[in-house]
């Protein structure tokens, strides 16, 4: 019995028997979900109300055979979630899932397209992604007395109407209360709960869904690495997010990734494992760790993405030196826009969340490149107010003071392509609108 299983002996299941995401499917707590895609695999992701064998029944449209996953036995200490992954298929392809759930096959279908193989062969395809930030769900006997905190909901199926390609999560999209931080039971009632949101499922099956975290996901209220439970909120966001993988050759304890989406690259950085709290007097201050951005400016430089994703829970670019954005650490933002400068990296795009406001920066380095980071924040949580604050590098007419998510498109043949930015209000009317470069 491992660590994790003792930790989890009093926990019953919470509210997972209660949830049903479709009628008739009553061992489904949450989901499904789709994770990272590639070419040749899809991840995919339920949650089951108890312990349950899981597999999943695939083939290409038009086909008749179908595959079989291997089988998951969802446990308890787990939170009765599986990961299945579809192997051995075809490139450009929709297919057809099934679940089949403790011997019973889910009645609503899931479809999942892979990655289409372009190179070489033709010009990259057109492709959007939505993103955001800031998930608040309410539960109103463990939040704070007064009126809710979050709200809105239907953006995730504003988000989803959108017909995105992918999802990208750009932290907090859970948000711990006090009540769940001592326990390991309590991390994973709060992502459940938070995954039980109805207005969410259709979003989850709709694209492959990508995650960071930030300090919400992470402990309490601006975490740091000196968070001593650090090793609940690494398996929590395992058990609930698919992501491609977790940690870098020379920063294993931390939740760091990157893909390939279409000819996108995106980079996933952790600002919460390595990060020594700004206000530290006898601890130099930092927030990635110098593994950490000595992988990313390598990983960069090697890419030939004609836009480089840049995901972090905090602000970048904004130079005004509030709360927790990267100004704070005046030394390492400095460490990383001379080294993108040096490398002559071009096309980057730093996407955060956070500010619980909604802004684009762009700023242009010492070799004349011009770098951005777009700030969406927040998705369900109540908004913020950072008109003020000073950020000299903010875009005129991109901020934003309510509940919204950015819907970014990509078109053009492969040596000229184009990036446009919609940010969107909870009903899906847009707020602004701005193409990259022009």
């Amino acid at each position: 019995m491992n660590r994790f299983t003792c930790l989890f002996l009093g926990f019953l299941g919470l509210t997972l028997a209660t949830s049903v995401v479709a009628q008739g499917d009553l061992s489904v707590a949450s989901g499904p979900m789709i994770g990272h895609v590639s070419m040749r695999s899809a991840q995919l992701w339920i949650q089951t109300t108890r312990p349950e064998a899981v597999f999943v029944k695939y083939k290409a449209q038009g086909e008749q055979a179908w595959m079989t996953t291997a089988t998951s036995n969802t446990t308890r200490e787990h939170a009765h979630a599986a990961h299945v992954t579809l192997e051995a298929l075809e490139p450009g392809t929709m297919y057809e899932v099934k679940f089949v759930v403790g011997g019973e096959e889910m009645s609503a279908p899931l479809q999942v397209q892979t990655q289409v193989l372009w190179d070489y062969r033709m010009d990259p395809p057109p492709f959007s992604f939505v993103t955001g930030s800031c998930a608040y769900i309410n539960e109103a006997q463990y939040d704070r007395p007064g009126r809710p905190y979050g709200g809105g909901y239907e953006i995730f199926e504003s988000m989803a109407a959108d017909a995105p390609d992918m999802m990208l999560w750009l932290g907090d999209n859970i948000y711990l209360r006090e009540v769940d931080f001592q326990s390991y039971s309590g991390f994973l009632h709060r992502y459940s709960h938070t995954r039980q949101t109805p207005e969410m499922a259709p979003l989850l099956k709709a694209c492959p869904n990508y995650a960071i975290w930030d300090d919400h996901d992470f402990g309490p209220n601006d975490s740091d690495g000196s968070w001593v439970h650090a090793e609940w909120s690494r398996e929590a966001f395992k058990t609930f997010w698919s992501n491609p993988s977790y940690g870098l050759p020379e920063s294993p304890r931390c939740v760091s990734t990157a893909f390939r989406f279409v000819d996108m690259e995106f980079f996933l950085l952790d600002n919460r494992t390595y990060r020594v709290n700004h206000q530290n007097k006898t601890n130099t201050p930092q927030v990635l760790g110098q593994a950490q951005i000595d992988w990313l400016i390598q990983a960069l430089q090697k890419s030939r993405a004609p836009y480089k994703f840049v995901c972090i829970g905090g602000q970048v670019l904004n130079d005004a030196a509030v709360y927790e954005n990267v100004s704070q650490f005046p030394s390492e933002r400095e460490e990383i826009l001379r080294r993108l400068a040096e490398e002559d990296i071009r096309g980057v795009v730093f996407l955060s969340g956070d500010r619980h406001t909604t802004e684009l920066s762009e700023m242009e380095l010492s070799n004349g490149r011009m770098v951005y980071d777009l700030t969406v924040s927040p998705l369900t949580s109540g908004p913020g107010h950072a008109r003020e604050e000073g950020n000299s590098l903010r875009v005129d007419g991109t901020y934003v003071e309510q509940r919204n998510y950015a819907k970014l498109s990509f078109d053009g043949p492969r040596k000229d392509r184009s990036c446009t930015i919609e940010v969107k209000d909870t009903f899906g009317e847009t707020l602004w609108t701005r193409t990259l470069g022009e």
